[in-house]
């Protein structure tokens, strides 16, 4: 049987990252992880990720969770750093 964990591991991206997918697309983790692997996948997927982050950090700001919005701001660096296709237009 696969734990949580094997599931999360078995995805392209980190669990920080599937966390804001969840949290965006109001899912859980485990259908995040499978809406991250596709998207990380298709030609535009790295673009449409980096947007789920921008559109989180927005929220926490909009919402007074300035913790979230700094924690969500490193979320976002990391991931323009092992995607280097956004990486141009990560500065938020």
């Amino acid at each position: 049987m696969l734990t949580r964990e094997d599931c999360l591991a078995f995805c392209d991206l980190t669990e920080d990252e599937i966390a804001a997918i969840a949290a965006h697309e109001h899912v859980p983790m485990l259908l995040a992880a499978e809406m991250g692997q596709y998207l990380i996948h298709l030609p535009d997927g790295a673009t449409r990720i980096r947007r789920i982050i921008l559109d989180d950090i927005a929220e926490a700001e909009r919402h007074g969770r300035p913790a979230e919005a700094r924690r969500l701001k490193a979320v976002l660096h990391h991931f323009a750093h092992n995607h280097p296709a956004t990486r141009r237009t990560t500065a938020h």
